[in-house]
């Protein structure tokens, strides 16, 4: 009995002094828990005792990388952009928090299971005990990471469905104009299509297609650069992950362990509708209809700071909401309600769960959570498995309705009427074919013949609309086999351009049948008409292909509501020949202008350039820059380069587009290679912030140290967080 006794007085003096640990003291055992150890281009491999000590680790060493985008992340995140960049991002804080307030971010976190609270609280304090211990490091406005966070950041793809909502309109409906004109939609659409394409490439490889006769998959995120770093993160609780990170994630979001690889493409599912409400006041309170009852308007009210000078002002907003969500604008002068994902709880722990599974059947359980919206997902294990998931999150629907447009909120038909299982999503698994691909196009092509049929799913599954990266990767996997790690490669960086096949012998036509000749485009006709349509650094012809196919595009008098193929092969085919030769001139002469002659070769003006850590570059023509040989998604590309920003300068300068990207083959071990844009640091005193720039531009990959003892031999430093 005295043994017992003083068995239960141990243990009580055990968690009295884990609970009153100071958080300096909670700190240094997280630290003395980790090991950090970076390899020779500085990717961290973090390894904890605990999954909460490898998250702990995982944070400090994100911010060692770039503290500066883990801090953005989290200001835009929980609404606060405008404390930093003025009234301007006002509307971008009042969409965050018309979503997600503090006070509901904290209930989601209190009603978090156990194992989740700790991985936020391990979140919180990594980011802590690393602006402790760098006291030279000023954040720009949080001083002070909290565990309730990353609930307003649950998706792995930071905008995720939320960015989908225009803040245009919620400024619209603030400030009294109770229409959105078309005219600025359509403008918005058209200047949208002249840039780079968002998107991503997800490849899998059967076993019987491969030399060793083991899976592959191709990881290749398409988003800006430096949007997401590097990462390896181990724990002895089973956490062995490997790949991108987005900055102040607590997980890896395209990766693989030993077991699984995962690649995430945006998806075409439709995962967010809005409903038309019809809003009346009765004895001074918000009323909406809803089939033959009248429900309560929830109000509430949101009070948002901005940044004027060196000090802050406030503006307060009234926040709407009926049961299909908040109201975000007006249409047909009735308001509107946004629904999509909100479930950040379950949407976290799908996220972390997703990176410890370790074959096709625990990895299709974790996809039973359903809360990956926005994404599709390409897999492939060391069981030999290759499968495409479609969407996750898959509201089912009343057919009857056209969900592409706002739907009568007062009729209840028109609600969701719950989820669709996975099994009645879109789904391939180990198709005969042997290889899967999707490139952000239609999921009806993801495996040619052996891919899922329109006719067996609702409109609302996914559109049916292909685009030119789709049709190159089919093109390149067809009839192919005896695939290694360098052929996946080099197939991912295919140089053709299936955009150009009728735009630019439409264009030689043109010329060809069209008197009398402009002597003016002689010489770049012929130039154009002896080019193979493959991009190169040395490519005249990509220059002017890129710099014709850019301007017809947006100044062309075209059909409306064609899509990206649609336009390029009807501007090839179907329009004007006065109209083709006209632009073609006026590219010709923008190019002589800008660069001297329009015979400039594509890598003379196609740049990279990264010249300090911050998020929009401030590119210059007359400071260094590397060549690249890349082109547009939109032209086909698979390795997508392209701009999302107005560079102001005469060259072109790379921001988005291949980022990350891995090719992995699974077997009884797991080998892999990989390449990050620039390099792993965003601090232009690393010797990695620019090391794997040049890498990048000859397509050289590095080989990924998986294992403890690869990871040993390549290591370059080894220490505890805190340490210098």
């Amino acid at each position: 009995m005295k043994l017992l006794y003083t068995c239960i007085l141990m243990a009580l003096v055990a968690c009295n002094t884990n609970t009153t640990q100071t958080e300096e003291e909670r700190w240094q055992t997280y630290a003395d828990n980790t090991t950090i150890i970076r390899d020779d281009f500085g990717v961290p491999h973090i390894y904890g005792k605990t999954d909460a000590d490898a998250v702990f680790g995982l944070l400090y060493a994100q911010c060692e990388d770039d503290f500066y985008r883990v801090e953005q992340n989290y200001i835009w995140a929980t609404g606060r952009l405008a404390e930093v960049e003025g009234e301007g991002a006002i509307y971008s804080d009042l969409r965050a928090k018309l979503f997600m307030t503090e006070e509901e971010a904290k209930a989601n976190y209190e009603k978090s299971p156990e194992w989740l609270k700790k991985l936020c609280d391990a979140f919180a304090d990594g980011v802590n005990y690393y602006l402790h211990t760098h006291p030279e490091v000023k954040p720009r406005l949080l001083t002070h990471f909290e565990p309730w966070m990353p609930m307003c950041f649950s998706e792995g793809s930071i905008g995720g469905d939320l960015e989908q909502i225009s803040t245009e309109k919620i400024q619209a409906f603030y400030e009294g104009d109770m229409s959105v004109p078309e005219f600025s939609e359509l403008e918005a659409e058209k200047k949208e299509a002249e840039l780079e394409p968002q998107g991503s490439n997800g490849i899998a490889i059967s076993g019987k297609l491969t030399q060793s006769g083991n899976a592959m998959l191709l990881i290749n995120p398409h988003t800006s650069f430096y949007f997401r770093g590097e990462v390896h993160v181990v724990s002895e609780e089973g956490l062995n992950a490997y790949g991108a990170v987005t900055w102040g994630q607590f997980f890896v979001y395209q990766g693989f362990n030993e077991k699984t690889g995962w690649m995430h493409t945006s998806t075409y599912t439709d995962i967010m509708d809005e409903f038309k409400e019809n809003v009346m006041e009765m004895d001074g309170k918000l009323m909406y209809s809803y089939g033959e009852e009248l429900r309560k308007v929830e109000t509430s009210n949101i009070v948002l700071k901005y940044k004027v000078g060196d000090s802050l002002k406030e503006k307060s907003f009234p926040a709407y909401r009926t049961h299909h969500g908040p109201i975000t604008h007006m249409a047909e002068n009735q308001w509107v309600a946004t629904a999509m994902m909100w479930d950040p709880v379950k949407a976290l722990e799908q996220s972390y769960v997703r990176t410890k599974k370790d074959g096709y059947k625990g990895f299709r359980e974790m996809m039973d959570i359903r809360t990956n919206s926005s994404n599709n997902t390409v897999y492939a294990d060391a069981e030999g498995n290759i499968a495409y998931f479609h969407g996750n999150f898959v509201p089912k629907r009343d057919t009857i309705f056209d969900y592409s447009k706002p739907v009568d909120g007062s009729n209840p038909k028109t609600d969701w009427q719950g989820l669709h299982t996975v099994d009645e999503n879109i789904l391939v698994l180990n198709p005969a074919n042997g290889w899967i691909q999707n490139c952000n196009s239609t999921p009806y092509t993801s495996a040619l013949e052996y891919s899922p049929k329109k006719k067996d799913y609702p409109n609302y599954m996914s559109r049916d609309q292909e685009n030119f990266r789709g049709v190159h990767a089919i093109e390149l996997l067809k009839n192919r086999k005896g695939y290694t790690l360098d052929s996946l490669i080099k197939l991912a960086h295919d140089p053709y351009l299936p955009a150009f096949e009728k735009l630019i012998p439409g264009l030689v036509d043109a010329y060809d049948k069209t008197s009398p000749k402009n002597p003016k485009l002689k010489e770049p006709i012929e130039v154009l008409r002896q080019w193979d349509l493959r991009t190169s650094k040395e490519a005249v012809g990509m220059s002017l292909a890129h710099y014709y196919g850019t301007l017809y595009g947006r100044i062309g008098d075209s059909p409306e509501g064609l899509s990206d193929m649609e336009l390029m092969n009807y501007l090839g085919t179907e329009s004007p020949y006065a109209e083709r030769l006209e632009v073609f001139l006026e590219v010709v002469e923008q190019m002589d202008e800008d660069f001297g002659t329009w015979n400039t070769p594509w890598g003379e003006i196609n740049r990279y350039q990264r010249l300090n850590g911050d998020i929009l570059q401030p590119f210059s023509d007359s400071l260094p820059s590397i060549a690249i040989g890349f082109a547009s998604g939109r032209w086909g590309a698979l390795a997508a380069y392209g701009a999302r920003y107005a560079n102001n300068t005469k060259k072109i300068y790379g921001t988005r587009g291949n980022s990350f990207v891995a090719v992995v083959e699974f077997g009884e071990k797991v080998k892999a290679k990989s390449m990050l844009a620039g390099g792993q640091s965003g601090d232009p005193k690393s010797p990695h912030f620019n090391d794997q720039a040049q890498r990048y531009a000859d397509m050289e990959f590095k080989d990924v140290p998986f294992y403890k003892e690869d990871v040993l031999k390549r290591a370059k430093k080894t220490y505890h967080p805190g340490e210098k």
